[in-house]
């Protein structure tokens, strides 16, 4: 009975050790990584311009200018790449395009910008989404894995969150990485389809306050499967 009582006792102690990961609770982090980003709860009501100027190989440097008014339900992006200039004015249900200036342009040059309120309404989702990590992951129709994996990503420790959406949502599963100590996030990364090593990753550094919300200020994106180089954006504060 006694070497019972041992055995189970040392089973206990070495699964305590090595399966530590598996008793993180996920709304803990979440919770704690939210706090550090969004400390005085500005998200929700965020009211401010911020420039984002992205860079990829090969192609010209792509500078914009997102407006953000959630009380009202106002999104405006404002792009500058080469010669051209484009924008989109999303209100509620409106949606106002402009291609250098003019609301009247071709089909032809409607089509070469992907000029139309679907990739406006795209666009506006792409930037509520990604600058506003993680709270977002508190969004409806967001699907958080209940425990949270401690995992190694090149060479560094992290605290991981696993998130799949509703189908109506997304299709993709996402990982988001946070620093075990501050509860910054680090790293993000997404598969279209896991087995096959597909989507990308992507490494944040720095940190921009915009409106007491800190926000990565670098983004440099990856293929998962060879490592390829996608491109980086760099975010600012814009002056309003």
């Amino acid at each position: 009975m006694k070497r019972y009582c041992l055995a189970l006792l040392v089973f206990s102690l070495l699964s305590a050790a090595s399966g530590h990961s598996q008793s993180l609770p996920a709304e803990n982090i979440l919770e704690k990584a939210i706090a550090f980003h969004d400390p005085n709860e500005n998200w929700q009501n965020l009211q401010t311009t911020f420039k984002v100027v992205m860079q990829t190989p090969n192609r010209p440097e792509r500078t914009s200018i997102i407006k953000v008014d959630f009380p009202k339900q106002e999104f405006n992006l404002d792009v500058s790449q080469g010669d051209n200039t484009y924008s989109y004015q999303i209100e509620n249900t409106s949606c106002e395009i402009t291609l250098n200036g003019s609301k009247k342009y071709t089909q032809k040059k409607a089509e070469e910008f992907k000029l139309n309120c679907e990739r406006g309404n795209f666009m506006k989702d792409y930037y509520t989404y990604l600058y506003g990590l993680p709270m977002k992951l508190n969004d409806p129709g967001t699907n958080l894995e209940p425990k949270a994996e401690k995992k190694t990503f090149k060479g560094k420790d992290y605290l991981v969150l696993k998130v799949t959406y509703d189908a109506t949502i997304g299709k993709d599963t996402w990982y988001f990485y946070f620093d075990p100590t501050t509860y910054a996030m680090e790293v993000y990364q997404f598969y279209h389809d896991e087995s096959k090593n597909d989507g990308e990753y992507i490494i944040l550094k720095g940190l921009e306050t915009i409106e007491g919300i800190k926000m990565p200020k670098t983004r440099a994106w990856y293929m998962n499967k060879d490592d390829k180089y996608l491109g980086t954006d760099t975010l600012s504060k814009e002056a309003q």
